[in-house]
């Protein structure tokens, strides 16, 4: 009588077993990339010659003498982002001046040449240091423009900032980004010449081989640019994705300072490479710390905003602080990102589809491996797909009682490449099925906000996918209170 069940188990684990997993389709993320998704939500750190001259960018003839915080702590940095819920920190190790934040042996437009620990000091080394202690990974911005240096605009620049980059990339442990800025050219004191020096944007700086020595240096690092190769600029400062926002980009047309920077909220449906997007933007007006913006500083409102439309529409967030001339974060930007970090913490303080019941309306050959259940089991690396000719599915899950719902998160299985076109999400509300979203693109994160409903059911219906979809991971929760979206504008 046993032998039965016994035979019958045994045989649906073969078949399962001989059920193959979907192919990867189109283009796909890189381990580096896979890692850089999972950081989510990371800091921004502006602090250089800017921050004692009151300005945003600097022309180049500052003196290192200007240079001095009273009380630079990169311990206070690190500590505010890891109670803000903040995976790294990317400091700008030298702007558009030229002036360098770590002592650099290739000029004497440095902290070596500040009063600041009288020339000893290294504000590189002191983050390294502290984002090694708060266990957060560090990034470098190092301007590709340098209005401080003679050779600007000539091929003798070049190596000079390659060697900058050996530097930065070689003395200070991993580096999880490089973020390389579109400003290119203009004019500048480049040593005294005091002129106007432009650039060809796309042949200067020999990107490819400037890139191979972050590859050699830290190859686990991800480069930022307009066009990649590994994260672009989502084409705006304000901090905002395109609802429809796909991680691929047709990367060869995009470049440093790409005059179609607009498409870059959006990305390429039809790219060619994996370059997802990453939001950049300030909790000030400014980048760069000027006091009369110290009641100028984001409202909760807003930033939480952002956080839905970067990390809720398949980007990242990068949010920047402008450091003070003390060389700590002002109190009231650290007030803010705490608020920002209790609220989120609120929002998605209990998933309510972990562990209910959930059923597909087609499972890749009716496999245990690629079954629904992988959608709310806790596992990042399980999901459910489809069989290969199935381009539109959906998936019901059972709350098991009425409960109020006000935000939904999905995730594909992005390692298989990004493939849902368009989705609706609904609810079980008087006897019938009623739409309460409607989106396109999914990619690593999808979160949406709705008006709160009170269901015991939800259905995530794929209406349109470019091969069969592959999804991982899905979340309800129902957060406290609903903030009305005002203040940043959308899809312009």
């Amino acid at each position: 009588m046993n032998k039965i069940p016994l035979f019958i188990a045994l045989f649906t684990l073969v078949a399962c077993s001989r059920v193959k997993p979907p192919e990867p389709f189109g283009p796909v993320p890189s381990e580096r990339q896979l890692a850089w998704h999972e950081m989510e939500f990371y800091a921004f750190v502006h602090f250089n010659m800017n921050t004692f001259t009151d300005k945003e960018w600097g022309f180049g003839d500052e003196s290192p003498e200007l240079f001095n915080p009273s009380e630079l702590d990169c311990r206070q940095w690190a500590r505010v982002c890891k109670e803000a819920g903040m995976k790294g920190i990317i400091l700008t190790a030298k702007h558009h001046d030229g002036f360098c934040l770590w002592p650099s042996q290739y000029t004497e437009h440095s902290v070596k040449n500040s009063p600041w620990k009288d020339g000893k000091g290294d504000v590189v080394g002191e983050l390294a240091d502290a984002c090694k202690e708060y266990g957060l990974k560090m990034g470098i911005y190092l301007s590709p423009w340098d209005r401080n240096h003679a050779d600007y605009g000539k091929p003798e620049y070049i190596a000079y900032y390659r060697n900058q980059l050996r530097e930065l990339l070689t003395n200070y442990g991993k580096v999880f980004e490089v973020w390389f800025d579109g400003a290119n050219g203009g004019t500048g004191y480049y040593g005294g010449a005091n002129e106007n020096r432009k650039i060809d944007r796309k042949t200067y700086y020999d990107w490819d081989n400037t890139y191979s020595i972050i590859r050699e240096l830290q190859p686990q690092a991800v480069i930022f640019s307009d066009g990649g190769p590994d994260i672009r600029w989502v084409g705006n400062e304000e901090g905002w994705a395109n609802p429809t926002n796909w991680c691929l980009l047709r990367r060869k047309e995009v470049y440093p300072g790409y005059g179609r920077y607009k498409e870059l909220r959006s990305g390429h449906e039809d790219g060619t490479n994996w370059v997802p997007a990453e939001c950049d933007v300030s909790i000030r007006p400014g980048w760069y710390y000027h006091p009369v913006q110290d009641n100028k500083v984001k409202s909760l409102t807003h930033l939480l905003n952002i956080y839905y439309r970067s990390i809720g529409r398949n980007a990242s967030f990068l949010l920047n602080f402008p450091v003070d001339s003390r060389g700590l974060i002002h109190e009231n930007d650290v007030k803010q990102v705490l608020k920002l970090a209790e609220t989120i913490g609120k929002d998605f303080a209990k998933d309510l589809a972990r562990g209910k019941k959930v059923q597909a309306s087609q499972t890749r050959g009716n496999s245990r491996k690629f079954s629904p259940r992988n959608v709310n089991d806790g596992e990042k690396d399980t999901y459910w797909t489809t069989d290969d000719q199935t381009t539109t599915a959906n998936l019901v899950i059972d709350l098991g009682k009425p409960t109020s719902i006000n935000r939904f998160l999905v995730q594909e299985y992005i390692p298989l490449g990004q493939r849902i076109q368009q989705f609706t999400v609904e609810a079980f509300l008087k006897n019938s099925w009623q739409e309460i979203a409607s989106e396109t693109t999914i990619g690593y994160k999808r979160i949406l906000r709705f008006t709160t409903v009170e269901t015991d059911k939800i259905r995530f219906k794929i209406t349109q996918s470019k091969t069969c979809p592959v999804v991982s991971n899905i979340e309800l929760y129902n957060a406290p209170v609903v903030i009305q979206e005002v203040e940043i504008p959308d899809d312009s």
